[in-house]
Order: structure tokens, then C-alpha cells, then sequence
């Protein structure tokens, strides 16, 4: 799913009104029924409602809500923000519509009035300001807003919470912010949704498609995308019944170290069960017993040390290669690393320590075979690119990485992201924090190298392997719990996490 710019937004609303074609107001009426069949379902009718308006099209928006609200039996109060004389066109005929409905009190409020009570069992519906909105929220405004985050009741904003900047809330520092505890989104997500410092604000997101026209969806470029079922189903490959696994490719895992090797056994198996037919491991000596116990489909490759990796293998028999779960940033393990990307004509994928030794040495990242992936948390990332102030330029320095060394990055948190050689970023819809345990970074290597191994490009891989990855941790946390569950529990949730998808 795209993720359109504010502006994009408005050019789609226009769109739609002149080709499909459709009035306005019959546009902000289709809106505004989404928003009032969600709220249906989650409420009843002795919920009473507050509803905040603004006057343009957002307000509008909430307008047509409490009209239809109140003909289902709602006790309804609407509560009109008079900031301002002027008032949209769209506003102007559902605040007609809405006087000539019964059971619904509508008051305007100034700067200066007494702000309405707001009783802790009532529902807030905010419809302030839009997704357009590009100045901080101050004064008699920023009041309104203080006192609904004050009042301690659920909350729900339409479209995007007032005040929030939906492109980039980076440089609303002092403006007041409706901490909603959740978002109506109307047709896509937006951008600031994504990042952790306005998840108080938006609280739970939801999409509600307004059938805004998917011809001019289609032929608009964007930069931003939220991953979804239907981009993993459409990237997936089909097997065949005379396959054998020579067909799903050999897959090298460079991982494990002294003390380590549970991030060795947690990739190998993730990497076997993501689909690879074969995967040999590369460990030190003292790692032998462990992996032939632990995990007998796979094979050894056993380094010439006897605690770390010192040594790279022949690298001819492999699909594809990874390194880095375990293996420590050991002088001789960084001289390995180096030879290895030297040597390397496959794309490679990096993680965990492999990823602190080129942030140590990040001259030799000019040398990454292109198209290679790197799969840091969030410090890693840090270490390897620089500090940011906030997510919004965290991305941004994310997007810029991706483009200069023609990589792709895998930045993991609530929404992993994921940016191309090409600038553009993936955010996925898949995980939970239950995911945030140890060893849940190491089961996400090997789902992405076992793909690689058996063909899908580097790209696919990605955003089949981080959906996948996120859809087995909530499979594992439906069974075990987010507090219970492991990372062994993520790869054994890995074949549901599939059949999700619609295989095997």
C-alpha cells in the first residue's frame, strides 16, 4: 500500500470528484459512514458522544458522523471550534443537514467560553483539523486540545489527531497534540503515524478505504509504503511437485561464537524453515556438537579457530551468504569479515556484529557487494550511520544510506522499515513487542537468507522475509503470550506464519 503525501492526498480527493465522478459532499458522506460503521462496532447506543469540529472539511467530516450517530439513537453533543469566521463549503451544508436532526445538541464555542464537561465514561470524537494542517496548535486551540487529553476518556480522531502534522510532526515542538486512543485514517496511513514519538497521539491506527479512485492510486509515485498480505502473496514462489532441493538453493550462515552459539542455532533453523534446501553453518571448532545436536538438518562448516570466526570457506557452493549472529568483533573476525567481502560475488547479508565491525571500519563499507542487506536495531544502526534527533531524520538518514552504498537496510522496531537503493521505505504491519527478546533478530537473518538462497531477489526477500518474520511473532504470541514467548517460539511459528500467506 502507498503512503501518500498530504498534498497527494488532496490531488486524489479531486481527482475522484471530477472522474468517478462524485460531489463532494457525497465524497465526505462515504468518508464520514466508514467512520460511523467502526464506531458503531465498538460502542453502543447509551455511549454519549462529544464531538470537537472544526470548521473545514474535517469538521465536516465529524458533522456528518453526529448526524449519523444520532439517527441510530446516540446521544450526541457537537461542540463547534468558531476559530475562525470562514468555514468550508462542504461544513456549511452538513452543519444545515445536522440542524434539522433530532436528538443532537450542536453549541459553538469561541475564545473565551467555558469549555464543555466531559465526563470520564463519554466518548471524545475529535474533527479539529485535518490531515492538512502545517502550524502548531497554540492559544484558545491548543486549550480545546489540553483540556480533551486532560478529561481521561477514550478518544478517537478522524482522519489524523488535531494538531499532528501527517507528513512530518519533526518541527511541532510546542504546538498541542489530541492524544487520541485511536485514528480513523481515511484511505492510507500517514507518515507520522510510523514513527514512536507520535504513537501517544495516535494511540491504535485503522484504514478505512473511502473509495478514493484507484486509477489515479495506481499512477501516482510515492516514496513511503506500508506492507500488507497481498504484496507478500504476489512475491511469493510456487513450488512445484518434481522440485528437489537442489531447487531451493544452499545457503551459508556465518555465525556463533565462545558463548554464542544459541544465535547460530536460532538463524540456522529459521533459515531451514523459511525454505532453503540446504544450509551449511560456519562456526568455530568448540560450536561442532552443539549445532549437530541441536539442529541435525543442518551441515558444518567448521572455521580453522576454535571459539570465533577467523577463516572464510570456499564460497562457491552457496546461493547466498550471511554473517554476523554472534560472531563477536574480534581483531581476527574483523580481518575475516574484510576478506569475506572482498571475496564475495553474492550480495551479502549483515547483521548484528557484522554490522559493528563495518561501524568501526566504514571505509570497507564502499566495498559491500551491491544490493547487499543490512538488518541493524535501532544502536546498531546508530553506530553505523550516526545519531539523529528523531525518527523523522533517523529515516532520513536510513533512506540516504541505502541510496550512497546501493544496499537495502532493514531497520527493526514496531514498524520495521525497510529502504531500497532506489530511496524508497517499506514499513511493515507484522510483530508485536513480544518480539523485542533476544534471538528474535537472529530467526529474522535466517528467514531472509534462506529466501535468498532459493532465488527471490534481494528486494523480495526483504519484504517477504520481515512480513513473514512479524506474522510468526504473532502467531507466537497468540499461543505463548508477548510476555512468554522466545525466539525458538517465532521459528516454530514460522510454517503458520506461511500458511497465513496461503502455502504449503
Amino acid at each position: 500500500m502507498k503512503i501518500l503525501s498530504v498534498e497527494k492526498i488532496r490531488e486524489a480527493d479531486a481527482y475522484t470528484i471530477k472522474n468517478e465522478p462524485i460531489a463532494s459532499t457525497d465524497l465526505m458522506e462515504r468518508a464520514a459512514t466508514a467512520c460511523y460503521r467502526w464506531i458503531r462496532k465498538k460502542t453502543d447506543t447509551v455511549t454519549k458522544i462529544k464531538m470537537f469540529c472544526g470548521p473545514g472539511n474535517n469538521g465536516g467530516d465529524g458533522l456528518v458522523v453526529a448526524r449519523l450517530l444520532a439517527n441510530k439513537g446516540y446521544a450526541v453533543e457537537v461542540y463547534i471550534i468558531r476559530f475562525t469566521d470562514k468555514a468550508s463549503e462542504d461544513f456549511k451544508i452538513n452543519h444545515q443537514r445536522l440542524k434539522e436532526t433530532e436528538n443532537v445538541k450542536v453549541r459553538d464555542i469561541i475564545d473565551g467560553d467555558k469549555l464543555p464537561v466531559i465526563e470520564t465514561d463519554d466518548i471524545v470524537i475529535d474533527a479539529i483539523f485535518g490531515s492538512g494542517l502545517s502550524k502548531p496548535v497554540t492559544g484558545f486551540l491548543a486549550r480545546i486540545i489540553n483540556h480533551i487529553n486532560q478529561s481521561g476518556t477514550i478518544t478517537i480522531s478522524i482522519d489524523t489527531p488535531s494538531g499532528l502534522f501527517s507528513d512530518d510532526n519533526s518541527t511541532d515542538i510546542d504546538g498541542a497534540i489530541v492524544e487520541a486512543d485511536y485514528t480513523l485514517s481515511f484511505q492510507f496511513p500517514k507518515y507520522a503515524f510510523l514513527f514512536q514519538e507520535n504513537d501517544r497521539y495516535v494511540g491504535q491506527w485503522q484504514i478505512l478505504p473511502i473509495g478514493l479512485m484507484e486509477e489515479f492510486i495506481a499512477n501516482t509515485e510515492a516514496k513511503n509504503f506500508f506492507i500488507e498480505k497481498e504484496d507478500c502473496q504476489m512475491l511469493l514462489k510456487n513450488r512445484n511437485k518434481f522440485d528437489h532441493k537442489g531447487k531451493f538453493g544452499h545457503a551459508l550462515l556465518i555465525a556463533g561464537g565462545y558463548g554464542k552459539m544459541g544465535a547460530a542455532v536460532l538463524a540456522s533453523e529459521a533459515c531451514l524453515r523459511a525454505g532453503a534446501g540446504l544450509v551449511s553453518t560456519h562456526i568455530p571448532k568448540t560450536g561442532y556438537p552443539i549445532i549437530q545436536t541441536a539442529l541435525p538438518e543442518c551441515m558444518v562448516s567448521i572455521d580453522g579457530d576454535d571459539y570465533y570466526f577467523s577463516g572464510v570457506p570456499n564460497l562457491s557452493p552457496y546461493n547466498a551468504i550471511g554473517i554476523g549472529p554472534g560472531i563477536g568483533t574480534g581483531k581476527q573476525t574483523q580481518n575475516a569479515l574484510k576478506l569475506l567481502i572482498q571475496n564475495s560475488s553474492l550480495p551479502i547479508l549483515f547483521d548484528a556484529d557484522a554490522i559493528n565491525i563495518l561501524a568501526e571500519n566504514k571505509t570497507w563499507i564502499s566495498f559491500v557487494p551491491q544490493n547487499s542487506i543490512f538488518t541493524p536495531h535501532p544502536k546498531e544502526f546508530e553506530r553505523l550511520v550516526g545519531k539523529s534527533t528523531n525518527q523523522f531524520e533517523r529515516n532520513k538518514l536510513q533512506r540516504e544510506f541505502s541510496i550512497r552504498n546501493k544496499v537495502f537496510v532493514i531497520l527493526k522496531g514496531a514498524h520495521t522499515c525497510i529502504s531500497t537503493p532506489q530511496g524508497k521505505c517499506f514499513f511493515n504491519s507484522t510483530g508485536n513487542p513480544g518480539m523485542a527478546t533476544g534471538g528474535s533478530g537472529d530467526v529474522l537473518t535466517g528467514i531472509i537468507l534462506g529466501l535468498l538462497a532459493q532465488g527471490y531477489p534481494p528486494f523480495d526477500a526483504c519484504i517477504v522475509g520481515v512480513y513473514l518474520h512479524g506474522m510468526a511473532g504473532d502467531l507466537a504470541a497468540k499461543k505463548n503470550s508477548m510476555e512468554a514467548m522466545i525466539a525458538g517460539d517465532i521459528n516454530k511459528s514460522i510454517g503458520r506464519a506461511f500458511g497465513k500467506l496461503g502455502v504449503g
